[in-house]
């Protein structure tokens, strides 16, 4: 196995995880997780079927509880912290099932999330140039859309207030490519204005163009971690690190 080299700490790492554990009932999923999240960049978490990544996210927003271990974000510990609590700190959530309303129309999808219920109208705007086809289908129930469709408007709700951090689950599964290249270039303008983000994602070829920072699971522990660009520039590297999730969905 490839040697990690020496962790990111101090001002660089919005987010580290540090000896974390997570039990699901009696499962035991994270096994002492080791992850630094670097500020404003793109950090991937790849791995094969089952090897901890959705479970990490999910522990990050606390949703599951980390059993024993430490989070840290911004400075805080948020190791026992509430989803509520974590939320108002500035980390939003995008699941795998983007956990769209289908009974509520897109606007009362978004606004849910926004301060107050009120839209601030700038910000809205600048999401509408993101994802130009939102406006179309403001007014229309979420049950009605595409997966693209819904998953444009699970981005758009996480952002519709600014956010320190952004956890992302398998965004382009499933999608078009029109839809996939949409993304690509939301996610570039979300780095460019500071936003950091963890993206979970099995194309390679999509994330390879778009991550700053990788790191790979297997067995709910992290057995990798690097700069995109040198998984991209060594193709032994990749043989044997994307072996471990070739062809695999989670």
């Amino acid at each position: 196995m490839h040697e990690m080299p020496e962790p990111k700490t101090g001002d660089d790492a919005l987010l580290s995880l540090t000896g974390v554990h997570t039990h699901i009932g009696e499962y035991h999923i994270l096994q002492g997780v080791d992850l630094q999240v670097p500020r404003a960049g793109l950090t991937v978490l790849l791995g094969r079927n089952g090897a901890g990544k959705s479970t990490t996210l999910r522990t990050i927003m606390g949703l599951w509880h980390a059993s024993r271990g430490t989070l840290r974000f911004d400075g805080e510990d948020i190791t026992a912290s509430r989803t509520p609590d974590i939320a108002r700190r500035g980390i939003a959530f995008v699941p795998e099932d983007m956990g769209v309303f289908a009974g509520l129309t897109v606007q009362e999808n978004l606004r849910l999330a926004a301060i107050g219920g009120r839209f601030d109208e700038a910000r809205l705007a600048w999401i509408f140039g993101l994802f130009p086809a939102l406006k179309r289908f403001w007014l229309r129930p979420g049950g009605t859309l595409s997966g693209g469709q819904k998953q444009m408007v699970a981005i758009a709700r996480a952002i519709v207030e600014p956010r320190k951090l952004l956890l992302i689950d398998e965004p382009t599964k499933g999608l078009a490519p029109a839809i996939v290249d949409n993304l690509a270039d939301a996610f570039e303008a979300l780095k460019a204005r500071g936003t950091t983000i963890l993206l979970v994602e099995q194309n390679f070829h999509f994330v390879r163009a778009l991550g700053d920072h990788v790191a790979v699971m297997d067995d709910g522990r992290i057995v990798h971690t690097g700069t995109m660009a040198a998984l991209d520039a060594d193709e032994a590297l990749q043989a044997r690190l994307l072996g471990l999730h070739a062809g695999a969905v989670h």
